[in-house]
């Protein structure tokens, strides 16, 4: 009687965990994915979450019995936001140091920086540099215009942001589901007697605890990465795109110049052509059908008429005379 019950509940248990797993929106992660992808936070920012992480918390709470969200009438987004930008500057390890200390000064840190040696085109070896940092959502645009404020050029900035409330109300219902499961399992295997039972179920046990892990680094990734907006920044030095000059001649301006004036040459030629296609062709054809054609049927039934008139006048050849007896 207890083996068939302790059946019966582990068959339960894995329906649990399989209506779970169905819930939609859930992008399976790993643990290698989630270390790589979210950088370690300082421990003073792991614990708490933040003000929006916990609302939507709370919310996960209203599912009905069919698995579908219920949520609030007002329920603060959960949103990952980042920048990426590609600065000329006029030191780039100097500015690199600004950005550290930026991201220091308003509650951030650095998750990587990278100073290397590049070459400009007539040779000179110049620094160039990435860097990546992490700044409260809330302090972002304050980041960003600081780190705008002193640069020589902007080359590319982009700006992404990434609603994941419906992801983190999934993983939050399925989580609830896990540990509902796992409670289950540790009652089963504390009164199993056989050994085949207890590995059974401590099988199942470690299985679900696996998956609560994960969804917990999921969650967490989330949270930190809405919590603190990614900036990400390539910095070039300025000598890097500086024009050549050779005793006063600049290169670069014929070189501009001359493909300028190819550019034009294309231009025009490319026009000629849809305009020859579209237009003049067109009217050539008409042209041909109207006044060409009627003259040159002309010329062949004059040419016949002439052909006939000659053939009609040609006389006869005069036959030979009879041979005598």
């Amino acid at each position: 009687m207890k083996r068939l019950l302790i059946t019966l509940v582990l068959i339960i248990t894995v329906l649990l965990s399989a209506c779970g797993a169905s819930a939609p929106g859930l992008v399976a992660v790993d643990r290698q994915s989630i270390a790589g992808g979210a950088p370690e936070m300082p421990a003073a920012t792991m614990a708490p979450l933040s003000p929006a992480a916990e609302e939507i918390a709370k919310s996960a709470d209203s599912y009905n019995s069919t698995g579908n969200a219920v949520p609030p009438v007002q329920q603060d987004r959960l949103v990952i936001q980042n920048a990426d930008f590609s600065l000329v500057v006029k030191d780039p390890k100097m500015k690199m140091e600004q950005m550290s200390t930026l991201a220091k000064n308003l509650g951030g840190f650095v998750v990587s920086s990278n100073l290397y040696q590049t070459y400009t085109p007539n040779g000179t070896q110049v620094p160039e540099g990435s860097i990546v940092i992490r700044v409260p959502a809330d302090r972002l645009e304050e980041a960003l215009k600081q780190i705008k404020a002193d640069v020589v050029d902007i080359q590319n900035e982009t700006r992404s942001g990434q609603d994941v409330t419906q992801e983190y109300v999934d993983l939050k219902s399925r989580l609830r589901n896990l540990e509902a499961a796992e409670a289950q399992l540790a009652k089963i295997m504390e009164e199993a007697k056989k050994t085949d039972d207890v590995l059974n179920v401590f099988n199942q046990l470690v299985a679900t605890r696996e998956q609560i892990e994960l969804i917990k680094g999921q969650m967490q990734y989330y949270e930190q990465s809405a919590t603190y907006s990614a900036i990400s920044a390539r910095l070039v030095a300025e000598e890097t795109i500086k024009p050549i000059q050779v005793g006063g001649w600049k290169p670069q301006g014929v070189v501009r110049d001359a493909i300028q004036s190819l550019i034009n040459f294309l231009q025009d030629f490319v026009n000629f052509l849809i305009w020859s296609v579209l237009y003049y062709l067109p009217k050539l054809l008409l042209i041909g059908l109207v006044v060409v054609l009627p003259i040159w049927l002309v010329v062949i039934i004059v040419r016949a008429i002439m052909r006939r008139s000659k053939k009609n006048k040609t006389p006869a050849p005069p036959e030979p005379p009879a041979a005598s007896q």
